[in-house]
């Protein structure tokens, strides 16, 4: 036997020590389904009670722009139902199950820890009775908790049915169940904030109960609706389409109906829920919104209505082209490889806005030699790109104009605000069109004092392109320009004790929303966060005018109150006094002889005390009245004050022309 051969020990021991290889690194790819459902959290389904929210607030926001595509006032019907575990399972052809081991599950109460529980109550029953027979205030002894398993899970079908533009046939499948595609990816002002819309919510369906959507549809003057249930393949990113036919429309009905069965959260996101549909309608008051809740247990049903206040619908939202100074390199190369233009000069005109022919052969000529204006736009290398890119950068051009832009509008801003909260007072404002970044924006506020569920202090209500944001408000510019920026003792408004709600809303091309959720605007931005500061400024004049007329309206009426209720004192003070003069007759030769005429007729009871009543309040009304006339003058009110009133629209359809003004719209019938 050889000696150097290795015993089999020894070979085992080599060979434990011998380093593994590692495995070959495989390239792998994901769709942006699968993307969007491993990171569902950026898309604002956090967790199941976020997700129901945002499953609402996506399908809202879709029916009010496709009726408002159309100019069509909006109707918007949402509906939450509950979902019992055993009416899911029938759902899902599951049969229920008695439990065979019990400790097998999370909510499994050993018998030590039922003791134990059994135990704590059983001292606080005894502690409860102890201090009623000392006759000490008994809290309710809260009701025991069961333990809650994790695998517990809540159910909802959410539907949502507008009277929008609906959607063509053909395209149904794809509009849902491929991520990433739809109408609204272009430059204008837009509700959505990635385009997902009621994708988002099917992947989240598909995760939480595997069941597919399901969508009605109908266009105007179409004689079907078409009748559609699918669901994705997340990691095709392509629709799995289970039914898709035609059906007859004998209602003529048009607009799309929704319904998606998800997991979620009703207790602890409720008051989210309706907060964001009153908020809603505040910025919306020309929609109507029809609210219900469906549970088995009667006393959770929760239906609420927000009737339409008003008939003027913003104008439509326009597409726009960009601003030079906003672009970056990428899209350069996007914008050639998508025009029609042939040459560069006309690549310059038609791409971007403000750029003229004559600034347009300007530029190019600022390039230099390697350009010129007939040089086709396509052959461009990546050097001549980043020349581009960079005059770009330097160069001066006009602000982008807000014609694209659609703001809510003061006169809807206002009648939103007095709709839903009832204030004593409010103000309104709506600035012109600025810039950041290339961007267009405009900014409107309005600020109440006083109201219906209105709390003390500050109560600021966001929008963003005419969406409520309801999260990480404490990060918002609007949040920290009101707490911070402005001082409200100045405008005669009391931080602390007044009931102020502060609404802004800022509309925009592209708003810098910060964050994964994109749930607030960071006030890292100087054109926005002066912008904000100065229109809540604007509204503060506004009410510091009204406050001060109030307020002196007040101090007149104490006035008022305070001498009329030295009237039958000073009235019987000055009747005694004259009733005793005549008994001093060495006087009698300082008196007048209309002096002496007053006391004769004193004397003789023609003159009583109830004549001085008289004749002072009298005095006291007419000094009153002087002294508010004064006032007007200085203030420069010379009209009687104006009480607000809204005119019911007409029923039948006119022709017709909206003149519009801060504080009401007047409209011409022809």
């Amino acid at each position: 036997m050889d000696a150097s051969s290795e015993s089999p020990i020894e070979s085992k021991k080599s060979n434990s020590k011998t380093p593994r290889k590692p495995k070959e690194t495989v390239l792998k790819q994901k769709s942006p389904a699968e993307f969007f459902a491993e990171n569902k959290n950026i898309a604002g389904f956090d967790n199941p009670g976020k997700s129901l929210y945002t499953t609402v607030r996506e399908l809202v926001e879709n029916a009010l722009d496709s009726a408002e595509s159309i100019s069509e006032l909006p109707v918007v019907e949402i509906t939450i139902e509950e979902i019992v575990k055993s009416k899911f399972n029938s759902m899902i052809g599951l049969i229920d199950r008695e439990r065979v081991d019990a400790a097998l599950y999370d909510d499994f109460e050993t018998e030590k820890a039922r003791e134990k529980r059994l135990a704590k109550e059983a001292r606080a029953q005894e502690l409860q009775a102890k201090n009623a027979s000392l006759g000490k205030k008994v809290k309710d002894t809260p009701a025991s908790k069961g333990i809650k398993g994790r695998g517990e899970a809540s159910f909802y079908r959410v539907t949502c049915k507008d009277n929008g533009k609906g959607m063509p046939h053909d395209d149904i499948p794809n509009m849902f169940g491929r991520v990433l595609s739809g109408t609204k990816y272009g430059l204008k002002q837009t509700r959505g904030k990635f385009g997902l819309g009621a994708k988002m919510a099917l992947i989240w369906s598909k995760m939480s109960t595997g069941l597919p959507i399901e969508i009605s549809s109908s266009m105007k003057k179409q004689n079907y609706s078409t009748f559609c249930r699918l669901d994705i393949d997340i990691h095709k990113n392509i629709p799995h389409v289970h039914l898709h036919e035609k059906r007859e429309n004998k209602q003529h009905w048009h607009g799309a109906e929704i319904q998606v069965v998800i997991e979620g959260n009703w207790t602890t996101y409720r008051s989210k829920i309706l907060h964001y549909m009153r908020q809603m309608a505040v910025i919306t008051p020309y929609a109507q919104f029809q609210f219900k809740f469906v549970s088995d247990a009667p006393d959770k049903n929760v239906t609420v209505r927000f009737s339409r206040r008003t008939d003027v619908m913003p104008p439509i939202p326009l597409e726009t082209k960009h601003h030079p100074s906003s672009v970056d390199l990428l899209l350069i190369k996007r914008l050639i490889a998508e025009t029609s233009k042939q040459n560069l000069l006309q690549f310059l005109q038609h791409e971007f806005v403000n750029i003229s022919k004559p600034h347009a052969e300007r530029l190019i000529g600022e390039m230099g030699p390697d350009f010129s204006s007939k040089m086709v736009v396509k052959s461009l290398t990546s050097q001549q790109l980043v020349r581009i890119h960079q005059l770009f950068r330097q160069a001066k051009f006009d602000d982008p104009s807000g014609h694209c832009l659609s703001p809510a509008g003061e006169y809807n801003l206002r009648l939103g605000i007095i709709k839903e909260l009832h204030p004593d007072m409010v103000a309104t404002y709506s600035g012109s069109a600025q810039v950041f970044e290339g961007h267009p924006f405009i900014v409107e506020a309005g600020v109440s004092v006083g109201g219906k569920d209105v709390k003390q202090g500050l109560n600021i209500f966001r929008f963003a392109n005419r969406i409520p944001l309801l999260f990480e408000q404490g990060a918002d510019v609007v949040t920290r320009t009101a707490l911070k920026r402005i001082n409200w003792n100045n405008y005669k408004i009391n931080q602390v004790q007044d009931k102020i709600g502060v609404f802004v809303s800022i509309v925009s091309t592209k708003i810098p929303f910060k964050g994964t959720g994109k749930e607030y605007i960071g006030d890292d931005i100087t054109e926005i966060a002066s912008a904000v500061k100065s229109a809540i400024q604007q509204c503060c004049v506004q009410l510091k005018s009204k406050i001060m007329k109030r307020i002196q309206a007040r101090e007149q009426q104490e006035r008022k109150r305070n001498l009329t209720r030295y009237i039958p004192d000073a009235s019987s003070a000055f009747y005694n006094i004259l009733k005793v003069m005549p008994l001093h007759p060495s006087k009698r030769s300082r008196y007048g002889d209309d002096d002496v005429e007053l006391l004769e007729k004193v004397s003789d009871n023609l003159i009583t005390k109830e004549t001085f009543i008289e004749k002072l309040s009298k005095h006291v009304e007419q000094v009153d009245y002087e002294m508010g006339l004064e006032f007007a003058t200085q203030s420069g009110v010379s009209e009687e004050p104006r009480e607000t009133i809204y005119i019911k629209p007409l029923e039948a359809e006119n022709k017709k022309i909206d003149l519009h003004s801060p504080l009401f719209v007047f409209r011409v019938l022809q």
